[in-house]
């Protein structure tokens, strides 16, 4: 199974679970029927969009600097500019 299917897979778990607790078919206290249920997607998009954000700043806190990466990619441009100047390329 590719990992397409097992995300619609799982999104639709998830909607028929939610659409059995909001059509009543597994009963629940009132409370919790008429005021949590209701809100559960929203609440699950926001749970969401905080976990987006918290790995986008813990990326941003451990961000390395890499040096040898740099040296490698400055390498990589001073060989592609000497390939062009053969092919009489103007690159300066």
């Amino acid at each position: 199974m590719t990992r397409a299917q097992q995300t619609i897979s799982f999104g639709l778990l998830v909607t028929s679970l939610y659409l059995a607790l909001y059509l009543q078919l597994i009963p629940l206290p009132a409370l919790v029927q008429q005021q949590i249920v209701p809100v559960l997607p929203f609440w699950a998009l926001v749970s969401f969009g905080a976990l987006l954000l918290f790995r986008l700043g813990w990326g941003i806190l451990t961000f390395n600097d890499v040096p040898d990466a740099h040296k490698e990619l400055m390498r990589e441009i001073d060989l592609a500019k000497t390939d062009l100047r053969k092919l009489g390329v103007d690159v300066d």
